[in-house]
């Protein structure tokens, strides 16, 4: 039997910290970079050298591409899917230590001499010797590392199963990646007549709470909607405030009614989604004036367990509706108190009906021209877009101020959740007991990730109806954005993260737990396959 080159926690620790010091940043050179360096990599394997056709790059978009890999047994059909991404956060946040940021062995080695200006539970750890530092060690160039290794070791032992590895670009920002890579998974599977068992992703684990070290593993994962708001008032002079009315007035009420609103807050497995909170409020205006703001706007953060697009965008267009009761009601009695009359009466408008009222006013080449002028500026990205694209609506009627306009904004991600499938209560199962006897670790189970992945894309079972109000209230909707919710339904397949204990990501002390990381999951992991292998008595139901 071949050597194999990535079993041992000497042989994952210097794998990872080769795949770390690619630099890959969202948007970056790096990220376009990193796949190809990965192809390349995984060419070393004599699987993919006797079958190139197996390894591929493809198109994701802005010149970024995604990788699949896959091993395939002769007689099997049942496949596990594995999930990563590549990409990861940038790095300033290091400051004079960003050369280092992506060299996990020299900064953790610099760091155990010079602890300065780190927390001390940063200290605690450094000295502790337990854990390595560096950007995207946990998150998560180690999950990847896990499947390379699961890959190489099925490939050499011809494991009777098959195994997909997709690595994607871009979760981080819109997971442009996994988005554009969805289709290509329904591909390979008609391709080589696959059956798709299992969705398994390689997160880190997320901490419930800062001070708390325990380890889970995941059965579900959290959504995410932004839901935005343009707030469109009238302008006047700073001296003459009566004769106008200012959107951050506006504004005000729905911040106020959106941020940590209980109505929004779904409770499943005893688990709660987090409260609303705003994103961003920022003013349109691009130059400081005498004049006042009458044009701002407002992403709002909304989580869901099992609420979908439509039912969230009628909560939201409820709730703006109660803010412009309140601020009407105010304004009143302001213009009451000062003898002035009103200006009129705020009113909440939905995106599609102002895109509607316009094509009627203007025609379908007035927006169609529109609509090209704002994708004009590549320095807006989709948020931006979907709001100065409401703005210039807005602009031209300006006879439906003042007006709160509500509409949704990129990404969104679904939630998805398999906690009750019978697969994965085996495997629930399998890996609290292993880990318990054969490393005497205590993982429980959490059933939605906290901190929002790609298995939002697969194992879909929301209808037409559940995502129309996004499609209808997103302005930049099948143009730069766009959701593929029809091929997403065609991936069924429960889903599970397993993946290695860390802290801090996303922050410059983002670390990985070294024992966890090298030792532990990647054995837990192998084992969890090689059960689902072995288990016959599930076959007819996954």
């Amino acid at each position: 039997m071949e050597n194999m080159k990535w079993q041992t926690p000497e042989e994952l620790r210097s794998l990872l910290a080769e795949l770390v010091s690619w630099k890959s940043m969202t948007l970056s050179e790096g990220e376009r970079q990193f796949p190809i360096k990965l192809q390349a990599k995984l060419q070393d394997l004599t699987y993919f050298q006797k079958n190139p056709e197996h390894l591929k790059l493809h198109d994701a978009d802005l010149r970024r591409k995604f990788l699949t890999a896959l091993y395939k047994h002769p007689k099997a059909k049942k496949t596990i899917c594995f999930i990563s991404h590549f990409d990861t956060v940038n790095t300033e946040e290091y400051g004079d230590d960003e050369p280092l940021a992506t060299q996990p062995e020299e900064l953790t080695k610099v760091w155990k001499e010079r602890t300065d200006n780190l927390p001390n539970e940063v200290i605690h750890d450094i000295e502790s010797g337990e854990y390595l530092f560096g950007r995207g060690t946990m998150d998560m160039k180690m999950g990847l590392v896990m499947h390379m290794r699961i890959i190489e070791k099925a490939s050499v032992e011809s494991w009777p199963i098959n195994l997909l590895l997709l690595t994607v670009p871009d979760e981080e920002v819109n997971s442009s990646g996994m988005r554009h890579a969805v289709p290509k998974l329904i591909e390979i599977q008609r391709k080589h007549h696959l059956t798709y068992s299992l969705f398994l992703n390689s997160e880190p684990v997320f901490s419930q709470n800062p001070n708390n070290d325990h380890y889970y593993f995941y059965t579900g994962s959290i959504g995410k909607i932004l839901a935005a708001a343009l707030f469109y008032g009238k302008e006047t002079h700073a001296g003459e405030s009566l004769k106008g009315m200012t959107s951050p007035f506006i504004s005000s009420y729905l911040t106020r009614e959106m941020e940590w609103n209980a109505s929004f807050q779904e409770t499943v497995f005893n688990e709660k989604t987090p409260l609303p909170i705003t994103l961003q409020q920022t003013d349109l205006r691009l130059l400081y004036s005498t004049q006042t703001p009458y044009r701002s706007s407002a992403l709002y953060n909304i989580f869901v367990f099992r609420k979908n697009a439509s039912e969230v965008f009628e909560l939201f267009e409820k709730t703006a509706k109660q803010a412009a009761i309140n601020c009407n009601k105010d304004y009143k009695n302001i213009c009451k108190t000062n003898e002035t009359k009103p200006i009129g009466e705020v009113k909440v408008i939905k995106f599609k009906d102002l895109l509607q009222y316009a094509k009627k006013k203007f025609g379908t080449e007035f927006i169609k021209d529109m609509k090209a002028d704002i994708y004009y500026h590549e320095e807006w990205d989709d948020r931006e877009k979907s709001l100065r694209m409401t703005d210039r609506l807005m602009i031209h009627c300006q006879e439906l101020a003042p007006a709160i306009v509500v509409l949704l904004a990129p990404p969104y991600y679904p939630a998805v959740n398999s906690s009750n499938h019978p697969l994965v209560k085996k495997c629930s199962e399998y890996i609290i007991q292993r880990a318990k006897e054969k490393y005497q670790l205590t993982i429980s189970q959490i059933h939605y990730f906290n901190g929002i992945c790609d298995l939002s894309y697969v194992n879909y079972n929301g209808s037409k109806e559940g995502w129309s109000a996004f499609e209808e209230n997103t302005p930049v909707w099948g143009d730069t954005y766009s959701i593929p919710f029809e091929a997403m339904q065609k991936l069924q397949a429960p889903v599970l993260n397993v993946g290695p204990f860390g802290k801090d990501p996303h922050k410059r002390s983002e670390r990985l737990h070294i024992q966890n990381a090298f030792v532990e999951t990647p054995v837990l992991l192998e084992d969890m396959i090689k059960m689902i292998i072995n288990e016959k008595s599930l076959d007819e139901k996954y």
